[in-house]
């Protein structure tokens, strides 16, 4: 799949150039999601197993720029369901936006042969979870799969309209899942840097309809710690509107938040049943060098933001962990090292094993990484 985070972060210098500029307008919207009906999709059922099939949605559901949504799975042979967001980069002003698709993934891009490994490949004896339903959400809006707004940047000829609809995109998957698990024994939610963040968000929405039914949650953040300068939430986020989609219900308060941890700590304490970890390179490169373009000091200091931001959710909860090996890379799901990364002798592959069969497992960190 097409990686444009490191573009991204090129931009994170715009904020300090762009913040004269007049508050992006935002259109009006009434919190629906834009289902386009679970029910007219095709059915796990219909699916080949062990083949990837793109299941297009229409309705609602679009991509920045117009070009069709759609989602691809892959389906198993278990009663277990592997929900994956997609990263891809993000933009919020006039000129981030602007670009087309240098700074983000604007449409779905067609996965190729070359792409299915790593995490990917369930035809690694190795993989963790190789019979289970591979349910894979593609991003192609620009807002971390957070935003429910249709947003203009500029003015005149130079305005841009960006339909940052991550999170109506998000539900019609997630209505899809639903559809077709009843009461999936287990439900691994995952993603890789924009995708990581949204594996959080969209894990509480997913366990809460799941509430009752028997269904075990495992939530694996790859790459997103979310490390940012002060105002980033302030710059970025009324842009996307993503406060109707965040769990209410869990008493969260959008308008207060100001850092990952507190919404990982409020989502990891109402559901003390199941298990949510992170996954972070040392210094990876392109977390430290969106960190530093929005103004942050330099590797070691993101790194330190890091590990506090760790330590932070692990006292608070009980049921969190941490995976953190030596590198300056960015994700591991993606890529064949998931099958090498390691920390000492303990696999990552060994360690999600462990992870998402309910056996006993510690943080794992490189010499020197441990919060």
């Amino acid at each position: 799949m097409r990686r444009l985070s490191v573009l991204l972060l090129g931009s994170c210098l715009s904020l300090l150039a762009c913040e004269d500029e007049e508050p992006p307008s935002s259109s009006s919207n009434n919190g629906t999601s834009g289902q386009s009906g679970a029910s007219l999709l095709p059915r796990l059922a219909d699916l080949k197993e062990g083949e990837l099939t793109k299941i297009e949605t229409g309705g609602e559901t679009i991509c920045a720029r117009g070009t069709p949504f759609a989602f691809y799975v892959q389906r198993g042979t278990s009663n277990k369901v592997i929900v994956e967001f997609s990263g891809g980069g993000a933009c919020w002003d006039a000129l981030t936006c602007g670009i087309g698709d240098a700074l983000f993934s604007d449409e779905v891009i067609q996965p190729t042969e070359s792409d299915l490994r790593g995490f990917y490949d369930h035809s690694n004896p190795k993989h963790p979870m190789r019979d289970w339903t591979h349910v894979f959400i593609p991003y192609c809006t620009g807002d971390i799969h957070w935003g429910d707004s249709d947003t203009t940047y500029g003015t005149g000829e130079k305005a841009v309209t960006i339909n940052h609809k991550g999170a109506i995109n998000s539900k019609v998957v997630l209505d899809w899942v639903y559809a077709n698990f009843e009461a999936p024994e287990k439900a691994f939610v995952t993603g890789c840097s924009a995708g990581s963040y949204g594996s959080i968000l969209w894990s509480a929405h997913l366990k809460e309809h799941y509430k009752g039914k028997g269904t075990k949650l495992y939530q694996f953040g790859d790459s997103g710690a979310g490390v940012i300068t002060d105002d980033f939430f302030k710059l970025s986020f009324p842009s996307w509107r993503p406060q109707q989609h965040f769990p209410g219900w869990l008493g969260v308060d959008f308008e207060q938040l100001d850092r990952l941890s507190s919404l990982y700590n409020t989502i990891t304490k109402a559901y003390p049943q199941d298990r949510f970890a992170q996954f972070n390179y040392r210094y990876d490169d392109t977390q430290v060098f969106f960190f530093t373009a929005m103004g942050g000091k330099d590797k070691d200091g993101w790194n330190e933001g890091m590990r506090a931001s760790l330590k932070e959710i692990r006292e608070g909860s009980p049921n969190f962990r941490y995976f953190l090996p030596e590198g300056k890379e960015h994700c591991t799901l993606p890529y064949d090292r998931f099958y090498t990364d390691k920390v000492g002798d303990r696999l990552l592959v060994d360690w999600l094993d462990d992870y998402v069969n309910d056996r006993p497992v510690e943080d794992q960190a490189c010499e020197g990484c441990a919060p």
